[in-house]
């Protein structure tokens, strides 16, 4: 086998690649029309290390990609789920392609949080980024009802305390200018950044709280060197480049890989 690659049913490859249903792609492989290492294969469970061979489909080269991964700017309104029986969620959301991947997000937002959400199929990615000892910065941009002091930048900086004993890593608190006005109701609380090492539940929120601040919208930008894209509609979802997906699994995570 290819370095330990595993192999494969080829309607499986074919599926997880966009070529259609599980049925559809068995349609297209009896015809005649799917070719590995230049030879026409009829047999759609038949098992291939697609990394390793050539895969023509109608005469086009399949270009394999064994995981995927997707940045979606999240919306409001919609869980951070892949599946939900009673409410929408960000799987629902993916171009049709996807679906059969079944990526999952990495990470959960809260439903009215917006931003950078990454959705992937590659779990051994998606539990080195949640690690609590990877220590992954994720960076957010928060409007508030008032503007925070340096007493509460400095608590957030010695790691805020949520009551019954928790305390939280050290977070950064900072300024936020936006130049590109992207908040037009002009906030008369002010906007500020967060940085943050964890994921507890509302935790930014609590944060604030506790000091007696509300947070009335809530982006994230930013997910270890991952940069949200700001011409990514809210909604809208693409694949990571190989710069982007390189950032990502920056080296403290590649250790790790």
């Amino acid at each position: 086998m290819s370095g330990g690659a595993i192999p494969e049913r080829l309607d499986k490859i074919l599926a997880n690649n966009g070529f259609g249903t599980r049925s559809e792609v068995r349609r297209l492989i009896r015809s005649g029309a799917v070719a590995c290492g230049g030879v026409i294969i009829k047999e759609f469970d038949k098992k291939i290390i697609a990394s390793a061979v050539s895969i023509e489909v109608g005469g086009r080269a399949l270009h394999y990609n064994k995981y995927i991964y997707l940045m979606m700017n999240k919306p409001k309104g919609v869980i951070s789920a892949s599946f939900d029986p009673k409410r929408r969620t960000v799987a629902d959301l993916l171009p049709e392609q996807y679906h059969s991947r079944k990526p999952f997000p990495a990470g959960r937002l809260d439903k009215d949080t917006t931003g950078l959400l990454l959705l992937t199929d590659d779990g051994d990615l998606a539990h080195r980024l949640l690690s609590p000892k990877m220590h992954v910065e994720k960076e957010y941009i928060a409007v508030l009802d008032r503007m925070p002091d340096d007493e509460v930048a400095e608590g957030f900086g010695r790691g805020a305390e949520l009551g019954g004993g928790v305390r939280l890593r050290p977070a950064k608190l900072l300024t936020y200018t936006d130049s590109a006005g992207e908040f037009q109701h002009n906030p008369p609380g002010g906007v500020v950044r967060v940085i943050l090492t964890e994921g507890k539940y509302h935790q930014i929120k609590r944060m604030f709280g506790a000091y007696g601040i509300a947070v009335t919208e809530l982006k994230r930008i930013r997910m270890g060197g991952l940069m949200l894209d700001q011409g990514l509609a809210p909604g809208k979802s693409r694949e990571l480049s190989g710069t982007e997906l390189a950032l990502l699994t920056d080296s403290q995570l590649l250790k790790y890989l």
